[in-house]
């Protein structure tokens, strides 16, 4: 297989194990993993708000997971580690399921997407979007954006900071797609830059021209004269008496 091939595949597997998590995990609060290489095999993370429901009881759960990545996506060799999200209002996946299930419930859209930035914003976040597509309030599809505090769109800050997550919402009039960007709080931005204060520099010494250099020396040299003269006058004297 290419290796251009190769990569793609290995994207696409990405994503469908993300779909099947995101259907299986629902309940605990699933907020994302990671897929990593080992010579053991594969190391696939999960990030859970509830863990003992992803673990199961006796580890049932997570024992029938590891076998239906490794049968039905081709995963080598899985091994399932479950880790709890310490904050959940900076995790976007997360929060985009909270707001899918309060549109479920019946919550208006403008109330349900202010919350859902009002709570991420007083969490500390640096900034939060929600974008919410599909049928809102009639029968015509359309587009609702909610944004406040600082987010990026594009770049390398993009894939590197914004934290993204995607849920959907199924009503009657149809589904309703939700969609959350969030850059957490400590996010190092390209653009950010500090004004640093100058420290203090020692008091130096004024510099002395070569006119006022060449007069010190002339005066020290007086000086050191007139002192040789008295004390040579003083034994002179002291002799002849």
């Amino acid at each position: 297989m290419a290796v251009e091939r190769k990569f793609v595949a290995e994207g696409a597997r990405k994503a469908r194990v993300e779909k099947f998590l995101i259907k299986e995990l629902k309940r605990a609060g699933y907020g994302g993993m990671d897929l990593q290489r080992t010579p053991l095999g594969t190391q696939v993370t999960i990030f859970a708000e509830k863990p003992g429901i992803v673990i199961g009881k006796g580890g049932k759960v997570v024992r029938q997971l590891t076998q239906d990545l490794a049968t039905d996506f081709g995963v080598e060799s899985p091994q399932i580690e479950v880790q709890q999200v310490q904050n959940p209002n900076f995790n976007a996946q997360i929060m985009a399921e909270r707001l899918a299930n309060a549109l479920e419930r019946g919550w208006y859209f403008r109330k349900a997407g202010s919350s859902i930035i009002r709570r991420v914003m007083e969490a500390g976040a640096l900034g939060c979007e929600v974008v919410m597509a599909g049928k809102l309030t009639g029968s015509r599809a359309r587009v609702q954006k909610f944004t406040e505090g600082y987010i990026k769109h594009c770049g390398e800050p993009v894939n590197t900071i914004v934290e993204k997550g995607y849920a959907v919402a199924v009503k009657k009039l149809g589904v309703i797609g939700v969609q959350v960007r969030i850059i957490p709080p400590g996010a190092r931005l390209p653009d950010h830059f500090e004004m640093i204060a100058p420290k203090e520099q020692p008091a130096q010494r004024p510099e002395l021209s070569v006119t006022e250099v060449g007069e010190d020396l002339d005066s020290e040299l007086e000086e050191d004269l007139i002192e040789d003269i008295e004390d040579y006058s003083e034994e002179e004297f002291v002799e002849e008496s």
